[in-house]
């Protein structure tokens, strides 16, 4: 049997909360299985959090703190390693940045903006500069950087499955100048295909259909329950609760329905970019 390899509790915060939860874990005289019971996350999870790679939830604070008594020490810590996860990230959305590292699959609904892991620097700068007009040139460009960084999953040694349906707006709205349009849109296909993903369109002839309203992203993972991300003007919301998350899945299931085929959608977006790029009217 291998030696056991301790985390190095000074990389980082959430190796250091990994430590003391290992350390607090093995003087309870507690295994992993014996720590996850009654908790709604797995072995692997817990084992994750003790190595420092995932950050632990406040929910999994909770239980731990209960378990170990520890007098609430992880539920006062955990916002610790949050912020120390965050790196140019809206606060909000610090928690789901470092979740889609673990997921197995990633569905996205996107009416209003480009998906980020699907944006362009270009993109993401002129969407950061027009939310954040007042921000600095370096406010600006760590947002940026953050973004284009989420999107190294893709070449990660376990890519998660991804899926995204798009409204039709986004490639019609020329968000930048027709060029800059052209790089996107094209950027957007080859990502899909070089990684076997899958992209929708809705079209703006399409009638009433579930998710009308707000950007909303779903993931599951191999060791821990699914959740749903929806977001807003200034404001984003992680949920978990199983009964919602179902709901928010049918409805997702009822939007495919709705959005055009895959290739069918590709080849749109492919001729847009076409038209963008030799400055045809589009329709």
């Amino acid at each position: 049997m291998p030696p056991r390899k301790d985390p190095d509790a000074s990389a980082n915060v959430p190796s250091f909360y990994g430590a003391e939860l290992r350390y607090k874990r093995e003087l309870a005289g507690l295994t992993l299985e014996q720590l996850a019971e009654g908790s709604f996350h797995g072995i692997p999870f817990l084992s994750q959090i003790e190595r420092g790679e995932r950050r632990m939830p406040l929910d999994l604070a909770q239980h731990v703190d209960k378990a170990l008594k520890t007098d609430g020490f992880f539920e006062r810590r955990c916002e610790d390693a949050r912020r120390a996860r965050q790196s140019g990230h809206a606060e909000y959305f610090a928690d789901v940045a470092e979740m889609e590292q673990h997921a197995e699959t990633i569905e996205e609904w996107a009416p209003m903006l480009v998906p980020g892991l699907l944006q362009t620097a270009l993109y993401t700068r002129a969407i950061v500069r027009a939310a954040m007009p007042r921000a600095s040139d370096d406010e600006v460009e760590e947002k940026v950087g953050a973004r284009m960084g989420r999107a190294k999953l893709f070449t990660s040694e376990n890519p998660p499955k991804f899926w995204a349906i798009l409204d039709e707006s986004l490639i019609r709205r020329a968000a930048l100048p027709s060029e800059e349009m052209a790089e996107l849109l094209e950027h957007i296909a080859g990502l899909i295909r070089s990684t076997h993903s899958i992209l929708q369109i809705v079209p703006e002839t399409s009638a009433a259909h579930p998710f009308m309203m707000g950007m909303t992203k779903f993931m599951t993972f191999a060791d821990a329950p699914p959740v749903v991300y929806t977001e807003s003007l200034h404001s984003g919301q992680l949920i978990d609760y199983p009964a919602l998350v179902k709901q928010y899945r049918e409805s997702y299931d009822l939007l495919r329905a709705v959005a055009m085929p895959p290739e069918a959608s590709l080849a749109m977006i492919e001729a847009a970019a076409e038209d963008y790029r030799h400055g045809k009217p589009r329709d």
